[in-house]
């Protein structure tokens, strides 16, 4: 057995689009291309906006905070929800209070949860 560790001091800070208080530790990658990582979002931290390189699932484990997509729509977000970025699709995320969010990247990415309808008519 192997034990590691991906808690946020292994992480690497990103700086990025504006980004601020937001840190991100890889977790595994894949003979095809995708990763899976950790993104430490702190109190008042964001992911400034910027395309997707690649399909992007981001799960939210713990805290809460905001994710916008190419609806440009500001959605509030909390841990055991899921924001899909397609590959190329502007984003950008932040919390007020923190989060903490794994990252699943990859070409073939394809969501098997429960779509929550959340776009008002």
């Amino acid at each position: 057995m192997r034990i590691y560790n991906f808690d946020k001091e292994t992480g690497v800070e990103i700086t990025n689009f504006n980004s601020k208080e937001s840190i991100f530790s890889r977790i595994i990658q894949h003979d095809k291309l995708g990763y899976i990582g950790c993104m430490f979002i702190g109190p008042e931290g964001k992911l400034g906006s910027h395309p997707a390189t690649i399909n992007q699932l981001f799960l939210v484990v713990s805290g809460q905070g905001w994710v916008i997509g190419k609806e440009g729509i500001k959605y509030q977000i909390h841990s055991g929800r899921a924001a899909f970025w397609e590959a190329g699709e502007i984003h950008e995320s932040g919390s007020e209070q923190g989060m903490v969010v794994i990252i699943i990247e990859g070409e073939d990415l394809k969501p098997l949860m429960k779509e929550i309808d959340w776009i008002e008519s």
